[in-house]
């Protein structure tokens, strides 16, 4: 690779950047904050947004600021449409939802975020804090955590070193053989059931999406309130869940 093409690589890493910005926190970002933000000068900043106001993954908001374009509710419909586990998983969701009569999620970890990308409602819809697009916390609830029964120890270790203070946040256990024997509990179990642990009223089960060549696709949750729950046979609910997981993953191209 020439220098040239190695500036040219480098400016359209710190050009896509500028997409990593825009957070629930900060919605809308002015050119000069961007440039401080990125470490680059005013009018380097000027051709970035311009840049990715053609695109349409940018729009102007009010007061010389920009915000994130409609662009990118195009590319999500396509990704949508694109998903092979998404597309062979919802018949099989339905299926689970009117089995239940509860709402059930569909969960991907994608590096180190966390993030739903399908929901079936049930019978008395809920009020969940968390939706397609919206990064969930990586060490609470159902699905991260048996996605993350199923990585490797190197992958898992990983994870540990990274994002320590998360999980000491999440009541985990900090010391790292105590850690990997935690998530070894899980994979064993099959599935994992969450009771008020990602939102104080909710209760959920989740069974991770893996076929047997060990290659974890995410995770299928039937979500309820904790009340609902409670009067729930877990085996039970944990063998529909599980054996749903299994039919999405054996018909996965």
């Amino acid at each position: 690779m020439s220098i040239k093409e190695i500036s040219d690589v480098s400016s359209l890493s710190r050009l896509l950047r500028v997409l990593d910005l825009f957070t629930e926190d900060q919605l809308t970002w002015t050119t000069e904050a961007i440039a401080d933000a990125l470490d680059v000068s005013v009018p380097t900043s000027y051709r970035y947004v311009k840049v990715l106001l053609d695109a349409g993954l940018l729009q102007r908001a009010a007061n010389a600021q920009v915000t994130l374009g409609v662009r990118i509710m195009a590319l999500d419909h396509i990704i949508r449409m694109a998903d092979p586990v998404l597309n062979v998983g919802k018949p099989f969701m339905q299926e689970l939802t009117e089995q239940t009569g509860f709402d059930c999620v569909m969960s991907g970890l994608y590096g180190e975020q966390m993030i739903d990308t399908h929901r079936e409602y049930g019978k008395v819809p809920l009020s969940l804090s968390y939706g397609r697009g919206r990064l969930r916390p990586l060490y609470l609830g159902g699905a991260p955590k048996v996605i993350l029964s199923c990585y490797s120890s190197a992958q898992l270790r990983k994870l540990f070193d990274a994002h320590l203070s998360q999980i000491a946040e999440a009541k985990l256990p900090t010391d790292w053989a105590a850690h990997r024997q935690y998530f070894r509990a899980i994979r064993r179990a099959g599935y994992y059931f969450s009771n008020g642990e990602l939102e104080p009223e909710l209760a959920a089960l989740a069974a991770p999406l893996q076929r047997c060549d060990g290659t974890i696709w995410g995770a299928v949750s039937v979500v309820t309130s904790v009340q609902r729950m409670a009067v729930v046979d877990v085996k039970k609910l944990a063998h529909l869940v599980i054996r749903t997981a299994q039919d999405i993953t054996a018909r996965i191209p």
